[in-house]
């Protein structure tokens, strides 16, 4: 289900996300309306009371059928939870929330589609204060299961915000006083300096592609990692999210 990027409108989707932890994290937002709860039996000892007084329906299943219904165990292991979709924010309303903020970074991506990397990101930003991923509508995916379970519960707390133009969105973080960093490597002239401001929109490209050239236009800087590429295997670059990680940690350190 796609989300309703409207001021204050609820979004009245409905999602199915797996995992233990992405379904743990779901059922404790009080943000959420639970309709089904499928389990397997060899999991059902974490059912409490609450729990049952939150979800509508709960099944039980044998470790049999769950594989029939949903494949494997290391792909949901064993619980399954369909719940509403979580309200995201317009941008203009984060940006007004942040104007007496000196400390803040935000996660842009420009076309990043893959989920399991989208995912690993916003646990990344979890971890290193980042509240915010800004994706395009066009050229990211909705909240999918797959995005939840890499996310491990950090879809509970970062904001997913899609936006019809990256640009449009840029230029609105600089009236705001943000710095714009693009982190790239397909860049003649890359710098390796990581002294990311305090208050800094941090802007990644998908794997391979890197930035487009409009979004690096709107950058103020673009910066690189320094690693040492192995040549003999051509492995040159980092997964976009284990980049974004090293650039989220690098403003933690200085900043907390």
């Amino acid at each position: 289900m796609k989300f309703s990027m409207k001021k204050k409108r609820k979004n009245s989707g409905i999602i199915e996300i797996y995992g233990f932890h992405a379904v743990s994290a779901a059922l404790n937002n009080s943000n959420r309306k639970h309709q089904k709860l499928v389990i397997s039996q060899s999991h059902k000892g974490i059912i409490t009371r609450k729990i049952k007084q939150n979800v509508k329906e709960i099944l039980e299943l044998p470790n049999k059928e769950m594989f029939k219904l949903y494949g494997g165990e290391n792909i949901h292991q064993g619980i399954v939870l369909t719940t509403s979709s979580l309200i995201q924010p317009d941008l203009d309303v984060l940006l007004d929330e942040s104007i007496n903020k000196k400390i803040e970074v935000v996660v842009m991506l420009d076309q990043v589609t893959d989920p399991n990397n989208i995912g690993s990101i916003m646990r990344s930003c979890i971890l290193f204060n980042c509240k915010t991923v800004i994706a395009s509508k066009d050229n990211a995916p909705d909240i999918t299961p797959s995005i939840a379970k890499a996310a491990s519960g950090a879809l509970e707390v970062v904001n997913y915000v899609k936006v019809t133009n990256l640009s449009n969105a840029i230029r609105k973080f600089k009236k705001n006083n943000f710095w714009i960093y693009g982190l790239d490597i397909n860049n003649n002239n890359l710098d390796n300096n990581f002294d990311i401001p305090k208050k800094c929109l941090l802007v990644l490209g998908a794997e391979g592609k890197g930035l487009r050239k409009l979004t690096k236009k709107e950058c103020d800087k673009i910066i690189s990692i320094p690693m040492n590429p192995n040549l003999i295997f051509q492995i040159d670059s980092l997964n976009v999210s284990n980049a974004c990680s090293i650039a989220l940690y690098e403003h933690f350190k200085k900043n907390n």
